[in-house]
């Protein structure tokens, strides 16, 4: 075994048919987890379950699609999981919405909700169905993704920007409810990665330049890169570690 072992675990991750939820899926797999695929659309999720599968053997991944913004899609996503293979040891809270681009002062109500909905409490109803499992198996790794947003205020991504704020409190007041449990809660915080979420500021020349160039690596991440820290979180090599918002983008917040 390896400190980034994960064999005989099994994980959710929502928002992993595409982008950095998909990234996190293929390397838990790598490390020997079994997967679930989920997003609202079923065809995407079952593609990249079919690839894991073709990849590490037949049985590693399953695709159950839910909308996080539906309780009762949660629940069966839980349910199918453990149907399917027994338990839930890992939770990868990835999925997220930003209907809304400009100041606060023009945010609806409704797109306000759906903001926070989606960003926070869709994570709290996921988190608390795979707890009481957990709790009683004293272990389990609990991962939230949330974003360098929620580090910086923003004229246009302010609503956003505060959901995932309330992302890295969720996980701190967790790991303090879920330590004593050997259960752990983290946040990673990507900076501006290649995903179709954010393709309206990486394809815009301008802004990705001016990105570029106040960031110490001088380059937008990838993927993969978030993979990376999502299976410490998740395996031995961070089992010391809860509570967290871990960074994750070529230095921007730095400069």
């Amino acid at each position: 075994m390896t400190l980034f072992d994960l064999t005989g675990k099994v994980a959710i991750i929502t928002g992993s048919s595409r982008g950095i939820g998909r990234a996190i899926a293929e390397r838990l797999a790598e490390h020997g987890a079994k997967v679930v695929i989920s997003s609202r659309k079923a065809a995407p999720c079952e593609e990249v379950a079919a690839g894991i599968n073709a990849a590490r053997g037949a049985g590693r991944a399953i695709a159950v699609p839910a909308n996080i913004s539906s309780k009762d899609d949660l629940a069966n996503l839980v349910a199918r999981t453990r149907e399917a293979f027994g338990r839930v040891d890992i939770v990868v809270c990835n999925a997220a919405s930003n209907p809304y681009y400009g100041p606060m002062s023009g945010i609806s109500d409704d797109q306000f909700r759906k903001i926070l909905d989606n960003n926070v409490i869709a994570n709290h109803w996921l988190i608390q169905m795979v707890a009481p499992e957990m709790i009683e198996r004293r272990d389990g790794a609990i991962v939230i993704v949330s974003s360098i947003g929620g580090l910086r205020g923003s004229p246009v991504i302010g609503g956003y920007n505060i959901s995932k704020a309330a992302d890295f409190q969720l996980a701190r007041n967790l790991a303090v409810e879920f330590g004593p449990h050997n259960i752990r809660v983290n946040c990673i915080a990507p900076g501006l990665i290649r995903t179709d979420f954010a393709r309206a500021l990486w394809e815009n020349p301008e802004t990705l330049a001016r990105y570029n160039s106040t960031t110490p690596l001088g380059r937008i991440g990838e993927p993969d890169e978030i993979a990376g820290v999502a299976v410490m979180l998740a395996s031995k090599a961070g089992s010391f570690m809860t509570g967290q918002g871990i960074v994750v983008d070529g230095g921007v917040t730095i400069t």
